[in-house]
């Protein structure tokens, strides 16, 4: 089974809108930027069993999944003790970890001028944020320096986006650079007036019973500004076998004496 890209977001403030989730679009655009694309996404609240069962699952999909959020050392903060609860493993101290938020701890009592006390309470607090699942591998933060962690092929980043983004990009490019497609075109469609989803669907199971690493979509307009109601109708996956499923389309779309449109390449 192809392995595919999912991304779990963490967070009682975007389910209750305080904020508006911007890590789906971005991950999209960072994916598609290397030729790939989002498989799937989730939005789990500040509930640790709902965070837990959303790990399990993740764990247990052997796709390359990035989490958001929740990792930090508060008590609405779950994430790390959920992923050690769906790993069945306990938390532990990363020896790396610590030395980089004890170093950024140093650069902070430098900046405002006051010395350092690494036994200070808070301080000594601080190093829960590099309290990980036993076996964990951390991740880089740019930012702050103070890491997330992987575990196998899921990742863990921070909620705020100008952590999390840059984060997220490096573990792409030094970890699935062999996954990227580098060439050719991944989406093709049509714009079809005049038909119906029920009738074209014959159309679209035999594309996809015959072109293996090729997706069929279908999206349906009722009011668009330019097309008025209407059907875009494309394939989407290996550019090597593109071009055969949709002229395998095209052709179909003919012999239902469909009106057809512009034709879009993304």
């Amino acid at each position: 089974m192809t392995r595919e890209f999912g991304l779990i977001v963490v967070g009682d403030e975007i389910l209750s809108g305080k904020r508006a989730d911007k890590h789906m679009p971005k991950v999209i655009e960072l994916l598609a930027a290397r030729g790939l694309q989002l498989g799937w996404a989730e939005y789990v609240g500040d509930v640790p069993g709902r965070i837990t069962a959303a790990l399990a699952r993740a764990f247990a999909s052997g796709d390359i999944v990035f989490s958001t959020g929740g990792i930090g050392a508060t008590p609405d903060d779950h994430t790390r003790q959920c992923a050690a609860a769906a790993l069945g493993v306990p938390l532990a101290l990363h020896p790396q970890a610590e030395a980089l938020i004890r170093e950024r701890m140093q650069d902070t009592a430098r900046e405002q001028g006051v010395p350092y006390e690494p036994d200070r309470p808070d301080n000594v607090h601080r190093l829960n944020m590099g309290v990980f699942p036993e076996g964990a591998a951390i991740i880089a933060n740019p930012y702050n320096k103070i890491p997330g962690f992987s575990v196998g092929d899921v990742h863990f980043v921070p909620g705020f986006p100008v952590m999390a983004w840059p984060m997220i990009e490096s573990v792409l490019d030094a970890r699935y650079a062999d996954l990227f497609v580098r060439a050719g075109v991944l989406e093709k469609s049509v714009i079809v007036f005049g038909a119906m989803e029920a009738t074209l669907t014959p159309l679209m199971e035999a594309i996809e019973a015959q072109h293996a690493s090729v997706k069929v979509f279908s999206l349906p307009s009722v009011d668009h500004p330019q097309y008025g109601r209407h059907i875009e109708l494309g394939v989407k996956g290996d550019p090597a076998r593109l071009d055969a499923a949709y002229t395998q389309l095209i052709e179909g779309l003919h012999t239902f004496n469909a009106t057809l449109g512009p034709e879009l390449v993304r």
